[in-house]
């Protein structure tokens, strides 16, 4: 017994229903230790498994048979009931690479993309949107902290008798905590939720959030959380990215309040979308090294895809894909679910117009 893996990772047949959560199931399958490096330098999947605990991979032979229901105790196995839950309404909603998309944005689980569409979204430059990071939780959070405090702005006795804002700040708190939790908690998510908290409590203490300490608290906690992310890529290139973005905007903050001061609409559109193109450039500078450097390829375009697929998602995919969290326990989830669908589409015929571009990746 004390040579037996307590975790292992098993492909089940394709002919295989997936059991429920917290189900003790019976097949017989091939089992073999995590795999070295395929290359010298190479992605090390011994090393990852090692710090998920997992003591064995393999494949199934067998249908699995369910040999005790179970149920979902414990926390981590009702929130993977509830991710679980969550895909389902989605595939009841959308189908084929829409619903592969939606799932991957709204609970963090990209296994259903095809690879001709991840490939395509890799190669315009669109993979970042993927990621569920900075753009994601910010957008959740910024979302639930203006929604509250405008709902409660609507109430004048609240407005100007209690501190609305710091309580709209306790609800985005609570809002990017519990979207961190359904994706995953991956490494970029987890510095995302640590530097927005941060910026949240310093609302609710009546502080204003210093940019290169909040990045230096983010790295601390997700290093002490999780060390080995340190010489991973969503750990080099997610931070790589957060303080070039910090360090330019430091740089011209001055400049770019002068531009807004009593801009109209016009003119505060054209400054988003330069926002768009000089966050990208500066991004993508600083983890191009990062990026050749693990996937051994670059995307050339991504200026270009980023200027129409970042508003495209921040504007219409994730709020309505926000809403549809909203409107799941009323069962009216596809109300908004539609229409994520319809913007899910246009980005994906962006990357895929742009992969087929010449040169669209440099290997």
């Amino acid at each position: 017994a004390a040579d037996t893996p307590r975790r292992i990772r098993v492909r089940l047949t394709r002919r295989t229903e997936p059991p429920p959560t917290g189900a003790v199931i019976g097949l017989r399958a091939m089992l073999n230790p995590p795999s070295r490096p395929v290359a010298p330098g190479a992605f090390d999947f011994r090393r990852h498994s090692y710090f998920q605990g997992i003591g064995a991979v393999g494949y199934a032979v067998s249908r699995a048979g369910v040999i005790e229901a179970g149920d979902a105790n414990g926390s981590a196995l009702a929130l993977e009931s509830l991710r679980r839950r969550i895909a389902d309404r989605i595939a009841a909603s959308l189908d084929g690479d829409r619903a592969a998309v939606a799932t991957a944005l709204l609970i963090g689980d990209r296994g259903g993309l095809r690879p001709p569409v991840y490939d395509a979204i890799r190669e315009s430059g669109l993979a970042h949107l993927l990621a569920i990071s900075g753009l994601h939780l910010g957008l959740v959070a910024g979302l639930v902290f203006f929604a509250t405090r405008a709902g409660l702005a609507l109430v004048p006795r609240l407005a100007l008798d209690w501190p609305i804002k710091k309580w709209a700040a306790v609800a985005a708190l609570c809002g990017g905590f519990a979207y961190m939790l359904i994706v995953g908690a991956t490494v970029p998510t987890q510095r995302a939720f640590a530097m927005a908290g941060l910026v949240l409590v310093a609302v609710l203490v009546d502080r204003t959030a210093l940019s290169m300490r909040l990045v230096a608290w983010a790295a601390a906690l997700v290093l002490a959380l999780a060390p080995q992310s340190l010489l991973g890529p969503s750990f080099q290139m997610s931070f790589a990215a957060v303080i070039a973005l910090i360090a330019g905007y430091e740089v011209l903050r001055d400049r770019l309040a002068d531009w807004r001061q009593g801009a109209g609409w016009g003119r505060r559109g054209l400054l988003y979308l330069a926002g768009v193109l000089l966050s990208t450039a500066i991004a993508s500078t600083a983890t191009a090294p990062f990026a050749v450097y693990h996937f051994q390829q670059y995307a050339s375009f991504g200026l270009v895809t980023n200027l129409v697929a970042v508003p495209l998602t921040a504007l219409w995919i994730m709020p309505f894909g926000l809403l549809a969290f909203l409107l799941m326990p009323l069962g009216l989830e596809g109300l908004a679910l539609a229409p994520m669908g319809w913007g899910i589409e246009a980005l994906l015929r962006i990357a895929q117009t742009a992969a087929g571009w010449p040169h669209a990746a440099l290997h």
